[in-house]
């Protein structure tokens, strides 16, 4: 099977596009970006797809289009109604994107099921019990998520060589915020903890995830961690853990992995309190959640 399928619900407007399939000039560097969305039509002839995408950081508003596939016999696999993820391939010229085509594709989700995928992945739903993972984290000790039972736990995914300000730096910056704000409260401060994890754990070390985390709270040198790990499971931990967090990972050029996100508040009872799979989620609404779960 050439296209993987898995069982999961895993930025501007586009300026001077002057159509897809015209022969480019002083053609630049190709560009890849992340796109999520349904397949509104399938054109098997052509290897053509229609497709409903999300909004594409620094590249467009979310619209239906037509879209060439990299390898057209993936046209075959697929189904109106699918929600796929996959990369988007675009050079430019002059007057803009040209030769758009889509790779790395991964249905998230199938309109019209044909076989039982080999990978199940798990939404993370309210009430949900969390496993209980094993990682390693900044200071080069073994943590595992049940040791967090009677605590909060806000837990978030990120890799340290992301280049998308948008996507883990994001993610980070929240937290350090989320971070900064529950100390201004020792009671719930005491009755919650934080945590990023690495889906790069063959580069994200305990070194490097030590510098990373002392940077991203501003103590450096100073961070104790008492309250925030950055740790990373080992590579067969990883996996599941994707599953269970609905976390597609996928890898890109020169050392970087296209991805989801995947957010996760979880309650005292190690139970998950409530999960947020993009990156538009805001301090303040994590907080509250944070705060009811602490009341409980």
């Amino acid at each position: 099977m050439r296209l993987k399928v898995l069982v999961a619900a895993l930025g501007l407007a586009m300026v001077g596009v002057v159509g897809c399939h015209r022969v480019p000039s002083a053609k630049s560097a190709t560009q890849r970006y992340p796109v999520r969305g349904v397949v509104v039509s399938v054109d098997a002839k052509s290897g053509e797809i229609d497709l409903n995408a999300e909004s594409i950081p620094g590249f467009m508003e979310a619209m239906t289009m037509t879209y060439k596939l990299a390898d057209p016999t993936v046209a075959s696999e697929l189904h109106a109604g699918d929600k796929i993820t996959a990369t988007l391939l675009s050079e430019s010229d002059a007057a803009g994107p040209i030769n758009m085509r889509l790779t790395d594709i991964v249905v998230t989700g199938q309109a019209k099921p044909d076989y039982v995928p080999k990978v199940q992945y798990h939404v993370p739903a309210p009430g949900d019990a969390v496993p209980d993972f094993a990682l390693l984290n900044q200071s080069a000790r073994t943590i595992r998520l049940g040791q967090f039972k009677g605590k909060v736990l806000v837990m978030t995914f990120v890799y340290t060589r992301c280049p998308l300000a948008d996507y883990c730096p994001r993610m980070s910056r929240n937290f350090a915020e989320i971070d900064k704000d529950l100390s201004g409260d020792k009671k719930l401060y005491a009755k919650t903890h934080l945590l990023s994890v690495s889906f790069d754990p063959t580069y994200d070390t305990p070194k490097v995830l030590k510098s990373y985390g002392e940077a991203y709270t501003g103590r450096y040198t100073q961070e104790t961690f008492v309250h925030w790990d950055f740790a990373a499971p080992e590579a067969a931990e990883m996996q599941k853990m994707e599953e269970f967090f609905d976390l597609g990972v996928t890898p890109g050029d020169n050392g970087t992995l296209q991805h989801s996100l995947s957010t996760l508040v979880i309650g005292k009872d190690g139970k998950v309190a409530a999960f947020y799979p993009t990156k538009d989620w805001t301090v303040a609404e994590v907080e509250e959640q944070i705060r009811k779960a602490a009341a409980v």
